[in-house]
């Protein structure tokens, strides 16, 4: 009697343990869906490898503990901060992957069978998930999928998005304290903009340059397009390209006549082995990526611009336009758009305080580049 008593007694504090552990809430996410999810979520599935980013800034501890599968681009679109993950985390090698929704390749059966608590879905893949009829097939097995955005509008979905993450998680507060980083380091700029209201110079955003031989990918008013104007400059394409991303031909570019040229780059070896692209990054070689970013000032596109004239060209890190610490580009922009406004401003010292309060990793410099650089 005592025993089945007892026994009773543990099932019922093992039953009220996992009520309180587990808590149904609703989310709404950054596409307005309003989403019924369990957290904190302990099985996830991330639609894109590099949501590490955001998911490593609120569970420094242990990013990886939440992740059953995601999808398999970090290896090739970021492969330094990749090699940094699996040298402290090996377990990640052994994590089921995917492809993405947007090419068809993402195996909705093999997220099924992984039993996640939630799916995690970029808002740029919203219209291919919605076509291929995945929300349905996954609510009939009760599995969730929340977007989230860092790319299509990052200036103002970056601080729900961390809402959200936080919320799954159960890590609010870190959410919160990272939003009020992020906002605490643009303000160090716009403060001193808004004071100054200094003369901005107009500036060619090159998305990915060298990446392909065509000339030139770029930014409308959002993503870097929005940041640099943030920091201070004029975004060229702005009027040019109706959307985020887009692109111009070299005739505008020679027409406009920029002071200022910015080009996003990363170690794209994986994806265009050999390429022109300029491989900054984590932990990355300057000093090559300094003679890749001149290499890009011979195209015809460039030909006798004041940039290139001036050596007001350079290099920032391409993957800020996909993550929550887009600030520290901000800063880096600020700087090269500004030096007399900006010469305390330290967006090295920035990011790695960011890396000592939120991130697992040590920070290791790499990120920008420029042809003004003694």
């Amino acid at each position: 009697m005592l025993r089945r008593t007892a026994l009773a007694a543990a099932v019922l504090l093992v039953s009220s343990l996992g009520t309180a552990w587990a808590d149904k809430v609703t989310i709404r996410d950054v596409a307005g869906r309003d989403v019924d999810v369990e957290v904190p979520a302990r099985r996830v599935i991330l639609g894109e490898g590099r949501q590490i980013y955001f998911l490593a800034a609120l569970d420094r501890e242990a990013p990886f503990s939440h992740v059953v599968g995601w999808r398999d681009d970090l290896p090739k679109a970021d492969p330094e901060s990749y090699a940094a993950y699996l040298a402290k985390y090996p377990e990640i090698a052994q994590l089921p992957t995917f492809g993405g929704m947007k090419d068809g390749s993402f195996d909705v059966e093999q997220a099924v069978s992984l039993k996640p608590d939630v799916i995690i879905m970029n808002i740029d893949a919203k219209t291919a998930t919605e076509e291929a009829g995945y929300i349905e097939t996954l609510a009939k097995v009760g599995i969730p999928l929340v977007y989230v955005d860092f790319r299509e509008k990052p200036m103002v979905n970056t601080e729900p998005s961390m809402r959200i993450i936080g919320q799954l998680l159960a890590k609010n507060e870190i959410a919160e304290d990272f939003i009020a980083f992020r906002a605490k380091s643009i303000r160090e700029v716009t403060d001193v903009l808004d004071a100054e209201k200094p003369a901005r110079p107009l500036v060619f955003m090159e998305r990915a340059g060298g990446y392909s031989d065509d000339c030139c990918m770029s930014f409308g008013d959002e993503n870097f397009g929005r940041m640099v104007e943030i920091a201070g400059g004029i975004n060229m394409a702005k009027a040019m390209i109706p959307g985020t991303f887009g692109a111009v031909n070299p005739e505008q570019i020679i027409a406009s006549n920029p002071d200022q040229v910015i080009v996003t780059g990363g170690n794209w070896e994986g994806y265009v082995p050999g390429g022109n692209w300029v491989g900054v990054g984590y932990g990355a070689d300057e000093a090559a990526a300094r003679v890749k970013l001149e290499a890009l000032t011979k195209r015809p596109a460039f030909t006798g611009i004041k940039a290139v004239e001036t050596g007001q060209v350079h290099a920032i890190w391409h993957q800020f336009y996909n993550n929550p610490y887009q600030f520290v580009a901000i800063q880096q922009m600020a700087k090269w758009l500004h030096p007399d406004l900006f010469p305390g401003l330290d967006p090295e010292a920035t990011f790695k305080e960011l890396h000592a309060r939120f991130l697992p990793l040590d920070y290791k410099p790499g990120y920008f580049v420029s042809l003004t650089d003694e």
